[in-house]
């Protein structure tokens, strides 16, 4: 035979371990709406290009958050890719985008070749980049074209440069 005080401290013990379960498992049911609700979303990047000297060919670009690969976006298996037809006015769309720093490289692919044209290393096919960050040597650095993405939709323009 069991006594009762043996008997009540096992149903206490194991009362207090399923309230105890209850409690952790309540709790996690009602906090998992507030964790997702402090989740960042993803929002767009919207870029307008200006300055296409020709409606020929396409206008190829990337957005990155990797300064080591910017602006070559090829090395970047995070980096988003979009193409549009090479229209002055036209806007390009990074969807889904997270918080954070990035820059935006593209060029005028007039020949649909899907590679930017050199000449003796000077581009023969216009570029551009996000802040219109200027080109003095070579490439700008990720610091000079990047930007921040927050909790808002970011509309930026880049103005395309032509060299040949």
């Amino acid at each position: 035979m069991i006594r009762p005080a043996t008997y009540r401290n096992a149903t206490f013990r194991n009362a207090t371990f399923r309230t105890g379960s209850m409690r952790a498992i309540c709790a996690a049911v009602l906090a998992a709406p507030l964790i997702g609700a402090g989740a960042p979303l993803p929002i767009s990047v919207s870029v307008e290009i200006e300055g296409l000297r020709s409606t020929h060919g396409q206008v190829l670009a990337c957005l990155t958050a990797d300064p080591k690969t910017f602006p070559d976006c090829q090395k970047d298996p995070h980096a988003l890719h979009v193409a549009a037809p090479a229209v002055n006015g036209e806007n390009l769309q990074f969807n889904n985008v997270q918080p954070g720093r990035y820059a935006v490289a593209l060029f005028h692919d007039e020949n649909g070749n899907g590679r930017m044209d050199k000449m003796l290393m000077v581009p023969r096919e216009g570029y551009g980049f996000s802040r219109d960050a200027p080109v003095q040597f070579g490439p700008p650095k990720f610091g000079a074209a990047s930007f921040a993405v927050g909790a808002v939709q970011v509309h930026t323009a880049i103005h395309v440069r032509y060299l040949l």
